[in-house]
Parts: C-alpha cells; structure tokens; sequence
C-alpha cells in the first residue's frame, strides 16, 4: 500500500557513501553457491532492512554469516525510500541484494522489471493466501514475512467487552455519555477513519463489494460502484451525516481526531491498525483488543490481508545466496524472534500458530481478524485506486454527491488513469 497508509514514522537513513560502500561489497565475483569468491574469500551480501527490524536482523546474522561464509552489509533506511531508489540504484549496481516490501508493492515493483523470481520452501510456512500475496502472473516474487490486520480496540474502562456487532456500536453511539460538546446531535463512542480507502474497503468487502475482479488480478472489472459497494458507502454516509463530528470527515485529520477523543476517554471504541497501540499505551488507556464487530448484514468485516515480504533486486550478482536469506529469515525459529524481539506479527505458519497461542491480546486479535481479512490486490494498478478512490466518502458523506454518484466518479477516474497509464 502506498506510505501515507502505514502510518510510520520511522528514520534511519544511511549516508550515500555508507550506501555505495555496503552495495559494493569488497569487489569480488562469487563463485557457483554465491558465498565464496574464488580465492575463498567471503562475499558480501548488502540488504535494506527498515529501522524496526533491525535489531531483529542483527541478532540472525551472525549464524548465517557463519554457515554461508558471507558478509552482510546492513543500509538501515525506511523501506519506501529503498524501494523508491531501487529504479535507479540497481541498474547503477549500487542497490542492495535484498529489500522489505508490502505486498501491493510487490507486483508493482516485478512488472517494471526490478525484482528477481524466488522460490518458497515447500515446509507447509505459508498457506495459498500468503503466496498469493506475493505472486503475480503466476510468478513468486518474494517471501511473506509480517502480516497484519485493522482491528478494534476498545477502552475498558469505559465499556465491559468489546462491542459484538455494529448494532451494538449503534446503541452505543446514542450514549449521551459520548455526546460530542461542540457539535448538538452529534456522538463519538464509535470512530473510524473512514475517509481512508485503506481503512474503509474492508465494509465494503463485507457488503460484498471488491476492487478488481478475478481475486484482485483484472483492472478490467473494477467493484467499488457495484450495488453491494454502494450499499457499504451508504451505511459509512450515515455515520458521518448523523452521528459523528464534522472532524472526522476531515481526510488530513481524521486519524488524529479519532486518536485524541480515544486516548482522552471520549470514544469507548476505535477500528485502527496495530501501529496504533504503542499511542495508546502511552496514554494509559486501560485498552482491549478484538476483531472488529459483525456488519448490519450479519457478514464478517473484510479488511486488507496487510503486510510486507522479503525481495530480492532483479540486479543482484548474488541471487542464489539471496534466496538462502529468505528461507533463513523466515522459518520458523528466526519468525518466533521477529515476534520476540519487535512483536510484529510473523508469515510463517507455525510461527504464527505459536503467537496465537502465547502471544499478546492484540495479536491474538490480529491474527484471528487476518482470517477474514482479503488479499490486497499486488498488481500494479493498485495505485490508481488509493488515488481514485481518495475523496470517494467524503463525495458522499458531505451531501456532494450521492453515494453511488461518488462511487461512479471514483471508478471513472480509476478507468481512465488505468488506460492512460498500463494500456497502449
């Protein structure tokens, strides 16, 4: 997905010099295994690791290095800015071996050419929606390795147990007790930021609504303006028209609205992602974590099946020790300390099994909501729906256009940038 929807802040960037120092390596071709140069001296491999997994790659490393007889160069810098510099930096064979990509970037990052086919070990790590994740046109590109899910937190202190069902977020939101002071009529016990496609295309899977068809692969068949979508936008507009404030229909300050009303005491109940909790747990809130409510229509919230992979530049001199990174970074052992060490949520299956059954609230929550959770669509096009579909609730939810005029507009501009953009 692209970067404003991660909601990171992360820093860490290397110097240039740093950078083409660590691509470089020292110089030396590998041999048939890609560890050993032919006088039999170690090779080195670079990899662009974002600044919060690095204590995690630094523990791993030294055990690899030693089986493989390598050494690993770190350029520690915010995943998008190495994904945004491979374009440029491979060709000029100073990018890094191995990068951390989310899956919709994945495809995108395949087609124009820049990452080099992998294999996924056949150990039972990944089930067919972890490898759909990462395949396009039948091809593997990376291998899964975080996953993660929106979900619904909820002040404890406030209400008993999470709420069931939006019926019962309805009742709750008619709580004079959450009535918003500035605003008459209007109630803030239940928020989300809906403005966000990111956030609000999970309602819409769940009225049966869908971005592209054939499981996400055909841009052709575009499901934001079909009926069960409209039926999703209308019950969002309702939210806005009738019971929340003004300010959350604010796209550039919604999240942040959301977060001060819940961290403040004055919302009982939040849908966010896990990068949420760290705030929460600054604030003191006696917070809980469930999967997010069932809908009006009795179905399942559907959100994005979120998440980032390991992947390997396309100009690689070391593709074959590439690949043993990636099985070796995401087996079972080294995922159960990604989860120790960063509490991210890991790919592997037994890992995952085993966080499931010990781990936290909230990734027990994550993890039980990734089973309803759809896989983001990885094909290029994608980027023309976080921007087409941007202004899409507010359209509908400020009275400007009807929900299915706002959904038909959306869809056209997604058209025609699709057609300007991918077909000749």
């Amino acid at each position: 997905m692209e970067k404003k929807e991660w909601k990171r802040g992360f820093i860490g960037l290397v110097s240039m010099s740093a950078l083409l120092l660590a691509a470089c390596g020292n110089g030396e071709e590998s041999n048939e295994t890609g560890s050993t140069s032919d006088d039999g001296e170690s090779t080195t491999l670079t990899i662009d690791v974002d600044p919060r997994y690095s204590d995690y790659v630094n523990e791993i490393i030294p055990a690899f290095e030693e089986e493989h007889n390598v050494k690993i160069e770190i350029s520690e810098r915010d995943m998008f800015d190495g994904m945004d510099a491979l374009p440029l930096d491979g060709p000029a064979e100073i990018g890094s071996d191995i990068l951390i990509a989310p899956y919709d970037r994945v495809g995108t990052l395949s087609q124009q050419g820049h990452l080099a086919e992998v294999t996924l070990p056949d150990d039972g790590r990944y089930d067919e929606m972890d490898q759909r994740q990462v395949t396009l046109d039948g091809k593997v590109y990376g291998a899964p390795f975080v996953i993660e899910s929106l979900v619904m937190y909820y002040n404890k202190d406030l209400i008993e147990q999470a709420p069931e069902t939006f019926e019962d977020l309805e009742a709750l939101s008619e709580d004079d007790t959450y009535a918003f002071e500035n605003e008459e009529g209007k109630n803030t016990a239940f928020l989300a930021n809906w403005t966000t496609a990111y956030q609000y295309i999970g309602l819409l899977s769940g009225y049966g609504g869908y971005v592209f068809g054939e499981n996400g692969t055909d841009p052709s068949d575009i499901g934001l303006n079909s009926p069960e979508s409209v039926e999703g936008i209308t019950y969002i507009t309702d939210w806005y028209q009738n019971v929340w404030p003004q300010g959350m229909l604010d796209a550039t300050s919604s999240e942040n609205f959301m977060n001060e009303l819940f961290t403040s005491g004055k919302t009982a109940a939040v849908i966010n992602g896990p990068w949420g909790a760290s705030g929460y747990e600054e604030a003191g809130i006696n917070y809980g974590v469930s999967t997010i409510p069932t809908l009006p229509n009795g179905e399942e919230y559907e959100p994005f099946a979120g998440g980032v992979a390991w992947v390997i530049s396309k100009y690689s001199k070391n593709p074959e020790l590439a690949q043993e990174w990636l099985d070796y970074v995401t087996n079972a052992e080294n995922s159960e300390t990604l989860y120790e060490l960063t509490s991210e949520i890991p790919a592997n299956q037994e890992a995952r099994t085993t966080v499931s059954e010990t781990g936290s609230e909230l990734s027990k929550a994550v993890i039980e909501q990734f089973d309803s959770a759809v896989p983001m669509p990885n094909i290029p096009e994608m980027t023309e729906v976080w921007t087409g579909a941007e202004t899409m609730i507010f359209d509908a939810a400020s009275g400007n256009k009807s929900p299915q005029q706002a959904a038909d507009d959306a869809v056209q501009f997604i058209e025609e940038n699709i057609e300007q953009k991918y077909q000749n």
